[in-house]
């Protein structure tokens, strides 16, 4: 695997990313779409617009505005840009790479227009073949990992050698990855996760107490487990990192863009509301309708999901979609 790696999104996550990628050893170009948040990244060794008070960024990181830039040497190609924004921007700039790019995808969520994964997008636009797409996926809270605090999370790849490539490339004394060859399962696990945190934000800010919580995440992951073996994953999977591990972080942290948006849901305000003060984009915001469209093609019953489609797009109370959920029909657990 190249020690050099370019870096699409200059967001939170794509900033803590690099960070990663530098304490590793990695050469890395990271790609802003705004002029502003590069010059503040090479002249500060800072990001103010996304992780204001975090770790200074490594020397070996470096910024630029310029996507041909940022691909220039790199064998290997990070994307952490909004899911469904990804698909023009690949087709924009798939003649900057070269026939044996890799790409890592760290995106969460899944595309609205056509109901793809993520690894299915870059498959489409670029012509990478399966050996060459890996997804990250696990409960890293960009914050979290820009302080270095210890985080673990999951690369999947249908080749278990280029998981392994990537797994070297990021793994430090503060983040450790594991390797897995279910992309399905991994990538359902970081999108849909992102629905459910709305759903257990509502709760919170509706005060409905933790019981509440607990059960709506428990019911979450059977939601996307269910989904999961429909499109051929492993169930295994959602007990992981890529699943209960990032389903756990994203639902019980204020620093989840998807739970704080819903918890400012479930306190009344509205959604246009709560797009105006998030910073950056809540996947799951989008991701609920492609997510809903997934469980009805496939046959499989998505309630809490159905529940979040509702209070986001087709403005229906969040106090009526509690009494709904807790009126439907009893039945067994498994």
């Amino acid at each position: 695997m190249s020690r050099r790696i370019a870096v699409y999104g200059a967001g939170s996550w794509g900033t803590a990313f690099s960070l990663v990628l530098a304490d590793a050893g990695c050469e890395v170009t990271l790609w802003g779409r705004r002029q502003s948040v590069v010059d503040a990244i090479n002249e500060t060794r800072r990001n103010p617009d996304y992780v204001r008070g975090a770790a200074y960024l490594p020397e070996a990181v470096r910024a630029t505005a310029d996507p041909a830039e940022a691909a220039r040497g790199a064998e290997t190609v990070v994307l952490a840009v909004s899911a469904q924004h990804v698909r023009p921007l690949l087709e924009q700039w798939r003649e900057s790479w070269g026939p044996r790019t890799v790409f890592l995808s760290l995106m969460k969520g899944v595309e609205l227009a056509t109901t793809k994964l993520m690894s299915e997008v870059v498959a489409e636009t670029t012509g990478a073949s399966p050996d060459r797409i890996a997804v990250l996926s696990g409960p890293n809270l960009a914050r979290e990992v820009m302080l270095r605090k210890p985080a673990a999370s999951v690369i999947a790849c249908a080749d278990e050698s280029t998981a392994a490539r990537i797994q070297a490339a990021c793994h430090t004394s503060t983040f450790r990855c594991y390797t897995n060859t279910d992309v399905i399962g991994c990538e359902l696990g970081g999108a849909v996760k992102n629905v459910i945190a709305l759903a257990a934000g509502v709760c919170d800010g509706m005060c409905l107490g933790d019981n509440t919580k607990a059960s709506l995440i428990t019911r979450g992951l059977a939601e996307v487990t269910r989904l999961g073996v429909a499109m051929g994953a492993d169930p295994l999977t959602f007990a992981g990192l890529a699943g209960m591990g990032d389903l756990v972080a994203t639902c019980a942290s204020a620093l989840s863009r998807n739970y704080s948006f819903g918890r400012r849901i479930g306190m009344g305000m509205t959604v246009k509301d709560a797009r105006a003060l998030a910073e950056e984009t809540a996947e799951g915001v989008a991701s609920c309708k492609a997510v809903s469209a997934l469980g009805e093609r496939h046959g499989v019953e998505l309630p809490i999901t159905r529940a979040v489609t509702g209070m986001i797009h087709e403005g229906r109370e969040p106090q009526d979609v509690m009494d709904a959920l807790m009126a439907r029909a009893a039945k067994a657990e498994v």
